[in-house]
């Protein structure tokens, strides 16, 4: 069947089909919302809200974008709603992560376990910069976080963006600039590692947890990240990054299940989670 005849069909109220369509970008909405909440249970949940709100209004779709632009509008106001109810997090929110996760032998070993025996348990460095890509971007106002993740990491268009946000096209570049130059001077502050100070605190403590300490040196040579910062300025930097980050799924990287434990302890530790072993990753109701 043509794809023009399935948006016909899901326009006339046909589930299927706009289960069909709707597929085409599913993982990239669900990754989208984990940048967001970094909480894979509200990711599910507000994935699944989504469609239903989506089909539901499926009629007053006139096509002035793509299907998938129009439904990013809908989960990204959903979104809003449970975000707005969130303090955003402070620069430091790593850090206060890490010092509950090394000062509490429990969360340490919860690290271990899933390290251990999850088939996404790796610790790897260049996922370690997208949890770092992740924290610092909920340090941003909302809007300033929604435009930063739909342009840099999932490549949509400034008009689409509008469509999104229901700015002009000057707000938005506004929003881009600020988020990007606010995201740059924290990422200098506090990640190390294309300078002479080698790897930040947090991936050496976990980096200790994980691996050797000798493999550190050789995990961070194989970044491309590292290998290229000498060449570029700052804002190239962050380039550099998101780059790294766009080529990351993190629900389903070699490393999302530890990445995603982590996350849980950062989000205990700055008191957005009451108590962390509440259904931490990995556990079903």
């Amino acid at each position: 069947m043509e794809r023009e005849e399935i948006l016909k069909n899901a326009l006339a109220g046909d589930i299927n089909s706009f289960q069909t369509l709707f597929a085409e970008f599913q993982n990239q909405l669900k990754t989208y919302l984990y940048r967001l909440f970094a909480d894979r249970n509200e990711v599910d949940d507000l994935t699944h809200d989504t469609f239903i709100r989506a089909f539901d209004k499926i009629s007053t779709f006139n096509q002035d974008s793509s299907l998938k632009t129009w439904v990013f509008k809908i989960a990204t106001n959903l979104a809003y709603d449970h975000l707005r109810k969130l303090k955003r997090w402070p620069a430091d929110a790593q850090d206060q992560g890490a010092i509950l996760a090394v000062g509490t032998e429990e969360i340490k070993q919860s690290f271990r376990v899933v390290h251990q025996t999850s088939n996404a348990g790796a610790y790897e460095m260049k996922e370690h910069i997208d949890f770092c890509f992740t924290c610092i971007s909920k340090t941003l106002p909302i809007e300033n976080q929604v435009a930063l993740i739909l342009k840099d990491i999932y490549d949509f268009q400034i008009k689409e963006i509008c469509l999104i946000l229901e700015k002009t096209e000057g707000v938005v570049k506004h929003l881009l600039n600020f988020s990007r130059d606010t995201m740059t001077s924290i990422f200098d502050n506090r990640c190390a590692l294309v300078n002479k100070n080698g790897v930040c605190d947090q991936c050496s403590q976990l980096n200790g947890i994980f691996n050797p300490k000798q493999d550190q040196q050789e995990q961070r040579m194989k970044l491309e990240l590292v290998k290229e910062s000498s060449k570029f300025n700052r804002a190239e930097l962050f380039t550099l990054r998101t780059k790294l980050v766009k080529a990351i799924d993190p629900l389903h990287s070699s490393g999302a299940d530890l990445q995603d434990i982590i996350l849980r302890c950062t989000r205990t530790a700055i008191g957005e989670v009451g108590d962390f072993f509440d259904r931490i990753p990995g556990d079903t109701e």
